[in-house]
């Protein structure tokens, strides 16, 4: 009975948020299973806005942030595929966007928005946006996200060619399309509504294999 009533602390101890202000999630090396799993609040959504920080010195196709569904495995993909380029995948329907200053061994902010109704989707870097795409799209019901890897199965089959090496922070996600102005507060780091899917202040995940949870590293001025 010990046992087990322990078993029992430690799993609603697991389970409880945590606010990870000024911390980071740090993937230090190149694997198939390291990863972080994110519980989200709802488990339907019409409209999407995710925003995230990352710093990585990868040149290769990586994942930024993987949504799957039961019935797709990329239903909200953010994926960084060259220097210059990031692509959005939603029900698996892929749009390329392109923009300056994505820079390796830098903090950058990326924001993606998309919703259901209209089919358009948008990107911003560091505050600065991409032209509005359309990707077409179902709502979206009962997403497993995952960090660190991109998911080929609804929850696994992970490709180590597509994994997350270095830094990532300030993860939240909203049920609905950010404005220009709210997601530029995001980018500066103002006061902003946290997201209410997912909120880096409250945030409840479990982490597999080696991912750190570290204080973010700031350039000194």
């Amino acid at each position: 009975m010990p046992a087990l009533l322990l078993f029992v602390m430690l799993t609603a101890c697991a389970a409880r948020p945590q606010d990870l202000s000024g911390k980071m999630f740090t993937f230090p090396e190149e694997t198939n299973t390291a990863r972080v799993m994110l519980n989200t609040s709802t488990e339907n959504l019409d409209a999407v806005t995710v925003c995230l920080r990352s710093f990585t010195d990868l040149c290769r196709l990586h994942s930024l942030f993987s949504l799957a569904t039961p019935s797709t495995n990329n239903g909200f993909w953010i994926a960084k595929d060259t220097a210059d380029t990031l692509s959005l995948f939603v029900d698996n329907n892929v749009q390329y966007y392109t923009g300056p200053g994505n820079e390796a061994n830098m903090w950058h902010s990326v924001c993606s928005t998309w919703d259901s109704e209209s089919g358009l989707g948008q990107m911003w870097l560091d505050g600065k946006a991409s032209p509005r795409k359309f990707h077409g799209g179902s709502p979206i019901r009962r997403p497993i996200v995952i960090l660190g890897q991109e998911q080929e199965s609804y929850g696994g089959s992970f490709d180590i060619k597509k994994s997350f090496t270095g830094m990532m922070s300030d993860v939240h996600m909203w049920d609905y399309v950010l404005s220009p102005c709210a997601i530029q507060n995001y980018v500066d780091d103002l006061n902003f509504t946290p997201g209410n899917v997912l909120n880096w202040r409250a945030l409840t995940f479990d982490i597999t294999g080696r991912v750190l949870i570290e204080n973010k590293q700031l350039m000194c001025h």
